[in-house]
């Protein structure tokens, strides 16, 4: 299809937002895939997105374009730092929004299907937040909201959509990642000694700590857990990820309900498994990178079951359960299947549909009243997984508006932080959106 529409002289037409790490890897493949043009690059940071084209291999002729309008008609690309103006043209058929700002990427999102454009939400961040709302306002505008492919929710999806579609009754889904409890309170300034034990990075100057931060605090495997869970049907548990230690090899055992000898409180859930043990060792073939799904036969077919042995399954010690698992994801060297699928398929790699799981502010240490909260990956919260029902009935404050609000009271550590414990403005947009999607999505999951 990707083929033919490059004979046609018709290539899906791309406008990206944010020129970080995974738009980086992205552009470094759009520029070698046939059928996509990349019309438009918006940062606001223009000098960044050129030095970063370099990075991706581009020549400086290829994103020499003076306009949109120049870069429809010559096939280069442009460098804008109006990202609305992007949005808003008419020959942009793809918005990727990699911006990873929750309310940025609400806003943009919003735009890009007032003006009839498909959305590629690389922001998982904002999905976590609102997602379930956008995606239905996309549905109702005809246009697709999309999960990105290369990023693990995406991946995942598609493993569970597989195993459903094959018959399976799926009892758990995730990824791996680097976990110890004491990586909840990591801040911006303490989480340079731990990355240094595995990272071969010799300046920290180099890397956006936080964003670094938010990956081991937990808040991040929160965050693509809880996308997953709204894009699957599968739930959370009630106190959210364990991080399990487990090998590639261990999950249909480990990954399955304790009733069955496994750390899940049931069965249908996200889970995230570590790749060292609670020591600090290693697990041996962990999959630190990787994605996986577990699944069941039917308790009535022993025929099947007989198949998990014979074709080399990973089933768990009793024979009921099997694991399938992807050893790693390529995030932005990926995401050109999102696209793709999007445009000429009109079917997104994943997206949104009920509200089944949250992510919610939790504090990291003792917290005082009058103190400004800074988000993800910051010093004073991480963001936990929790039903969406408990999170609405508690009414407690999702991580993504955590973000340069004032606490009206103190908070312990470990406690969940609700809306009534800082100043909110309900004016703000994506507050606005958050309430709605709420109201539009809750009652139904809470009844």
């Amino acid at each position: 299809m990707l083929k033919e529409r490059a004979a046609a002289g018709k290539p899906i037409r791309i406008g990206q937002v944010g020129a970080g790490k995974f738009g980086t890897m992205f552009l470094a493949q759009a520029r070698t895939t046939v059928g996509m043009h990349v019309v438009a690059v918006a940062d606001l940071n223009i000098s960044r997105a050129q030095s970063q084209l370099k990075v991706a291999c581009w020549p400086e002729e290829q994103f020499s374009a003076t306009s949109l309008d120049d870069a429809l008609k010559t096939g280069k690309t442009f460098l804008t730092d109006n990202a609305e103006a992007m949005i808003r043209h008419p020959g942009i058929d793809v918005v990727v929004e990699a911006t990873g700002d929750p309310k940025t990427g609400i806003r943009l999102c919003q735009l890009a299907i007032e003006n009839g454009k498909h959305i590629v939400m690389v922001n998982v961040e904002a999905d976590a937040v609102a997602g379930p709302l956008l995606a239905k306002r996309a549905r109702q505008a005809g246009v697709v909201y999309s999960l990105a492919w290369g990023d693990q929710p995406a991946l995942v999806c598609e493993q569970v959509d597989w195993a459903r579609a094959c018959g399976f009754k799926v009892v758990a889904a995730g990824k791996g990642t680097r976990y110890l409890p004491h990586y909840h309170k990591l801040t911006p300034d303490t989480v340079w000694d731990e990355l240094q034990k595995y990272l071969k990075i010799d300046d920290p100057k180099s890397i956006n700590l936080k964003m670094f931060n938010s990956f081991l605090d937990g808040t991040k495997s929160a965050i693509e857990m809880t996308a997953i869970c709204n894009a699957t049907g599968l739930e959370s548990q009630t106190e959210g990820l364990t991080f399990p230690p487990a090998s590639r090899f261990e999950h249909a055992d480990i990954c399955k309900p304790k009733s069955e000898g496994g750390v899940l409180e049931k069965a249908g859930v996200t889970e995230v498994t570590s790749m060292v043990y609670r020591d600090g060792t290693e697990v041996p073939h962990h999959l630190a990178m990787g994605t996986y799904v577990v699944f069941e036969a039917a308790d009535d077919n022993e025929y099947t079951r007989r198949c998990f042995r014979e074709y080399h399954l990973l089933p768990d010690k009793s024979g009921r359960y099997a694991a399938l698992y992807r050893p790693i994801h390529m995030i932005g060297l990926e995401l050109g299947i999102s696209i793709a699928s999007s445009a000429l398929r009109k079917e997104p790699t994943g997206a949104p549909f009920c509200f089944n799981s949250d992510v919610v502010a939790t504090a990291k240490r003792d917290l005082k009243a009058g103190e400004i909260l800074d988000g993800e990956g910051g010093f004073c919260v991480w963001g936990k997984q929790t039903p969406a029902p408990m999170s609405l009935k508690e009414g407690y404050l999702p991580l993504g508006l955590a973000h340069n609000v004032k606490l009206k009271r103190d908070v312990p550590e470990g406690q969940r932080l609700k809306w009534d414990d800082v100043e909110i403005d309900p004016n703000d947009d994506a507050v606005r959106v958050r309430r709605e999607m709420e109201r539009e999505f809750g009652p139904k999951q809470a009844a």
